[in-house]
């Protein structure tokens, strides 16, 4: 299994692209510019891959920008948590907030919650949900292979905004401390911005959530 990393959009946003066996899974969608759209499609030439589905952390705008052209180019199931309904149905007026003009999304995603072995498409994965930056926020870790796909709920020395809608500080660290902190220190953690950490790094030394 390999995983690739676009760091895209104004925003510096992470996406994420897990790819084994010829099958591929994309973990946001943050593409903004027809040159990371190009960068994508270079990796899945590249791995002979098929890309089978797009998962959302969540459904504030830097995730979601690139959502509609993925999914007209791929044809592909869109997943997300059903407490982030109301930011994907209204996510133009967060949009709005930082000058950029987007349409309503032409489709409803599929509706997941937190399971201990969700499968989509060729790929198995512990879904958590953290709310605190997103009430629907869901972080999706592959135990095989040591790494969390963490979102916007930890950084590396940082934790996610809470002063967007829904976001509660006392809920987003009792989220990292109940459903990150659990997991193995040397776990890798892929954060929806800035540079990869460790479980144990941020337990230790992030400022804003010790163990």
């Amino acid at each position: 299994m390999k995983l690739h990393t676009f760091t895209v959009n104004p925003f510096q946003q992470n996406t994420y692209l897990i790819t084994n066996n010829g099958k591929a899974l994309l973990f946001d969608a943050g593409f903004f510019s027809a040159s990371e759209f190009s960068e994508l499609n270079k990796v899945l030439k590249a791995e002979n891959a098929v890309l089978e589905a797009l998962v959302l952390t969540h459904a504030h705008i830097d995730h979601v920008i690139g959502v509609e052209q993925i999914r007209n180019d791929f044809d592909v199931p869109v997943y997300l948590h059903k407490d982030d309904q109301y930011l994907w149905e209204n996510y133009m007026s967060h949009a709005a907030m930082f000058g950029l003009d987007v349409k309503p999304f032409s489709f409803e995603p599929e509706w997941i919650d937190a399971s201990s072995s969700l499968k989509i498409g060729s790929f198995e994965m512990d879904a958590r949900h953290t709310p605190g930056h997103a009430p629907g926020h869901l972080v999706f870790y592959f135990k095989d292979h040591g790494f969390l796909i963490a979102g916007d709920t930890l950084f590396q020395g940082s934790i996610g905004r809470t002063d967007l809608y829904k976001g509660n500080y006392a809920l987003l660290e009792k989220s990292i401390k109940e459903e990150l902190y659990t997991l193995p220190g040397d776990t890798v953690v892929y954060p929806g911005h800035g540079p990869e950490t460790t479980i144990s790094e941020e337990m230790t030394s992030n400022p804003y959530v010790r163990a």
